[in-house]
């Protein structure tokens, strides 16, 4: 096996920035997200998880919060993360940092509830776990990170497979892909207008990608460099066409593993090899303690991913003490079954709410970032990480979304400051509606003619009020 001196040490300086960026992001958001007065408070979810489950909560939601989860402490959270990662970017107490950074992160992860239960916010525990033990980067750790990456490729490929979704059964699901992503940016726009034959061969590729290429990750040196750098571009061409927050970076970080030294030493100037490898955490030999805990952390996630796939393979959950095992150790966020976009709907449909105070004139309320006014261009928001916007996308899609919808409309209807600062702009700065009332409509790119033409990127059309919340009336 290869030195990974340089590529460990390379590593840890991407998954610093990584939390800092993750940390930073959220850190703007979170008094709104889950604040004292924002849309989920973390206190109320705090009483709840202590009703129903008594003790046992403390280790079906594992956080630091129990103890303090006031806005100040929410906060403070994340700016410490910040204040970490860039220790960690230093190689300043990088052990302690990684500690820390997990810690807080897993934290944030089960107060922010549905704001942070999606895959990057697991991907990033995962791989900031494993970090830990990279200070002394045994075969093991470096054979769990390829495992990871694996898992992570071909978890999402195979997912589209067993879910049956007809978009990917047909290879249309690029076709509609750049248009209906939560967060398209200008960028897809142009992507969108591809000849739909393109369209269905990137479809074609993208399992092909997801699927097949995954095993060579875990084959000799050529292959895995094969797999390497068609993972890494396939990457670079999402970041470009769409706003998946940082994932694709940590999914390219990643794959440094899949290189070894020699391989990162050929295109890394000699100076930066100088600057990462001066103090780098992974200069020493492995010691036996070291190595016996890595070990041991392979004892606990393979056999919980293995069963993971079996489960995503057969559509069916392990029960009994095995099931239980497994649900525990998910709980920490240490191993994730990965399924990245297993459907894709072929429509976009988007919620446009309006206030009125007379039942006759209404003011739409603007997102900072999701589709709106036709004539906005689609922002580029990468590596930020909008989960109000995101999260907005969801609500016509599934009815599960709508607890947290009702409460973002409630605290509409008295002008939360912390929840309206999460939007662009309100129509009623000073005072709150009285009435509110949320419609859908059916959002399409533009073709080329429409946009030089009108100068619009979007065109909408009205499907009615949304069933579920029609109209909203503020209780005097």
């Amino acid at each position: 096996m290869g030195k990974y001196t340089l590529t460990s040490a390379l590593f840890l300086r991407l998954l610093a920035l990584i939390y800092f960026i993750a940390f930073f992001s959220l850190g703007l958001q979170i008094r709104g997200l889950i604040g004292a007065d924002g849309i989920l408070p973390y206190a109320l979810a705090l009483q709840r998880y202590q009703d129903l489950l008594g003790f046992d909560a403390f280790w079906i939601a594992p956080s630091l919060f129990w103890f303090f989860h006031d806005d100040f402490a929410l906060v403070s959270a994340c700016v410490l993360g910040c204040i970490y990662a860039v220790l960690l970017f230093f190689n300043r107490y990088a052990r302690t940092s990684l500690v820390i950074m997990f810690l807080l992160y897993l934290s944030l992860a089960h107060a922010a509830q549905v704001f942070l239960n999606f895959q990057w916010d697991t991907l990033l525990l995962e791989a900031g776990f494993l970090a830990i033990f990279l200070s002394s980067p045994s075969k093991y750790i470096i054979w769990l990170y390829r495992w990871l990456i694996f898992r992570l490729r071909f978890l999402s490929g195979i997912s589209k497979i067993v879910s049956g979704d007809p978009t990917w059964a047909s290879l249309t699901a690029v076709v509609y892909y750049f248009e209906v992503q939560p967060l398209p940016n200008w960028v897809s726009w142009y992507a969108h207008q591809l000849p739909e034959w393109v369209l269905m061969i990137g479809s074609a590729l993208t399992l092909f990608i997801e699927i097949v290429i995954p095993f060579m990750m875990l084959m000799p040196r050529r292959y895995r460099f094969f797999a390497a750098w068609t993972t890494i571009g396939i990457q670079l061409l999402i970041m470009a066409t769409s706003n998946h927050n940082w994932i694709n970076l940590l999914t390219i970080a990643l794959c440094l593993f899949l290189f070894d030294d020699q391989a990162v030493s050929r295109v890394l100037p000699a100076r930066l090899q100088s600057w990462l490898t001066g103090q780098a955490m992974a200069t020493t030999r492995p010691g036996r303690i070291p190595v016996i805990s890595a070990a041991l952390l392979a004892l606990v996630i393979v056999p919980v991913s293995m069963l993971q796939i079996v489960e995503q393979l057969g559509g069916s959950k392990t029960r009994g003490i095995l099931g239980q095992y497994a649900k525990q150790v998910a709980a920490f966020h240490l191993v994730h079954p990965y399924h990245i976009f297993p459907t894709m709907p072929d429509t976009r449909e988007e919620l446009v709410i309006s206030g009125s105070n007379d039942g006759v004139h209404w003011q739409e309320y603007v997102f900072k970032y999701k589709p709106g006014d036709p004539g906005r261009r689609p922002p580029v928001v990468i590596p930020h990480q909008p989960r109000l916007d995101w999260m907005m996308w969801f609500v016509p899609l599934h009815p599960d979304f709508m607890l947290w919808f009702e409460n973002f409309i409630d605290a509409l209807l008295v002008n939360s400051p912390e929840v309206i600062a999460l939007l662009e702009t309100s129509p009623f700065p000073d005072s709150p509606p009285r009435l509110l009332k949320i419609d859908l409509y059916e959002y399409h790119f533009t073709d080329e003619t429409t946009r030089n033409a009108s100068g619009q990127w979007w065109t909408r059309k009205y499907l009615g009020p949304f069933p579920p919340l029609p109209y909203v009336q503020r209780v005097e």
